[in-house]
């Protein structure tokens, strides 16, 4: 059974810092290209970032580009997401995402698999 257990998120204030991270059960974890996609209360899931298979290529979303980071170690099997400068508009609910030999996508539909998300709150 594939799983993706994402950890991480809790309550920080504006200006705060998060760290997310993606534990993949997928084998072998360098198959897949990885993304981090969020979900606000009342709003459409959106892209967040992406990784490709190695770790050379990143994707963000025009939000949080020049805040966020994503990486990855295959070695650990996990995906990490680095939150900087947090704004209360960054508080959703974080998924972790994987997505079988393909390239880094930003797009939900052709991801594979989904861990059941973290909760980010950023209070003003």
């Amino acid at each position: 059974q594939v799983q993706l257990v994402e950890s991480g998120g809790g309550l920080v204030q504006a200006g705060g810092s998060l760290s997310l991270s993606c534990a993949g059960s997928v084998r072998p974890f360098s198959n897949y290209a990885m993304g981090w996609f969020r979900q606000a209360p009342g709003k459409e899931r959106e892209f967040v970032a992406a990784i490709s298979w190695a770790g050379g290529t990143t994707y963000y979303g025009d939000s949080v580009k020049g805040r966020f980071t994503i990486s990855r170690d295959n070695a650990k099997s996990t995906v990490l997401l680095q939150m900087n400068s947090l704004k209360p508009e960054d508080t959703a609910v974080y998924y972790c995402a994987a997505r079988y030999a393909g390239n880094v996508s930003t797009r939900e539909a052709q991801y594979n698999y989904w861990g059941q998300g973290t909760q980010v709150t950023v209070s003003s």
